[in-house]
C-alpha cells in the first residue's frame, strides 16, 4: 500500500481548504492529533503501522474543508469521499468516516436523525482505533484547545453512558497523552474536567 508523504497530506488540505483560515485551523489540529497518537504508539509499543497512522492523522478531518454551511457531522463521510476521490488507498480513507466521538452507529444515525447515510462508522482496526482516540484530545473550537480525559469524558457522557464507557475503554487501551508540551508549544488553551473518582 502506497501512503502519501507528510507533505502530500498537506497540499491535500491547501487544495481544498475554503480559506486560510480553515487551512491554519484544519491542518494545525490534523498535526496535533498526528502527535499525540504517534506518543502514544511509541510510549505503550503499540504493535501498530506508525506510518499509517501518522497518515490518517493527518487526514482524518480533511472534510471539514468542504462542510460549509452544512451540518458538520458530515465532515466525516464528505472527508472519505474526498479521499477516495483523490485514489488513496481504502485504509487511508476510512480515518475520515470512522473517527468521529468514539464512534457512530447505525442506530445511533436512526435514533438522532443525524444526517449521514444509514450505516456503522465504527474505528475498527488498531490504527483507527488510536487516531480516533488522539483526537478527543485537541478541538477545533474557538480558540482551539486541548481537552484531559477526564474533560472529554464528561463531555461524551452527554451522548449515553455506552459512549462513556467506550471512551474509558480507549483510556484504558491507549493510557492517557501527556498533553503539556504540546500546550505550551501551541499557546491554544488546556481544559482539564474531574477526575470520576473525585466528582
Amino acid at each position: 500500500m502506497t501512503l502519501p508523504t507528510v507533505d502530500e497530506a498537506r497540499a491535500l488540505h491547501e487544495k481544498y481548504a475554503p480559506t486560510p483560515e480553515s487551512l491554519e485551523l484544519v491542518r494545525t489540529h490534523c498535526e496535533i492529533v498526528s502527535r499525540i497518537a504517534l506518543r502514544l504508539a511509541g510510549r505503550a509499543g503499540l504493535p501498530v503501522d506508525t506510518r499509517l497512522v501518522e497518515t490518517g492523522a493527518l487526514l482524518h478531518d480533511i472534510g471539514v474543508h468542504l462542510v460549509g454551511s452544512g451540518p458538520y457531522i458530515r465532515h466525516g463521510v464528505l472527508g472519505y469521499g474526498l479521499l477516495r476521490a483523490e485514489g488513496l488507498p481504502e485504509a487511508v480513507c476510512r480515518f475520515a468516516s470512522r473517527h468521529t466521538g468514539v464512534g457512530l452507529t447505525r442506530d445511533d444515525i436512526r435514533s438522532q436523525g443525524l444526517p449521514l447515510p444509514p450505516g456503522d462508522y465504527l474505528a475498527e482496526t488498531p490504527e483507527e482505533r488510536l487516531v480516533m482516540y488522539a483526537d478527543k484530545f485537541h478541538s477545533k473550537t474557538s480558540p482551539p484547545t486541548f481537552l484531559d480525559a477526564a474533560a472529554y469524558s464528561a463531555d461524551v457522557a452527554r451522548f449515553g453512558q455506552e459512549k462513556a464507557a467506550a471512551f474509558a475503554g480507549l483510556v484504558a487501551e491507549f493510557g492517557e497523552p501527556d498533553l503539556e508540551p504540546l500546550v505550551a508549544e501551541y499557546g491554544h488553551a488546556h481544559r482539564r474536567g474531574v477526575p470520576a473518582g473525585r466528582r
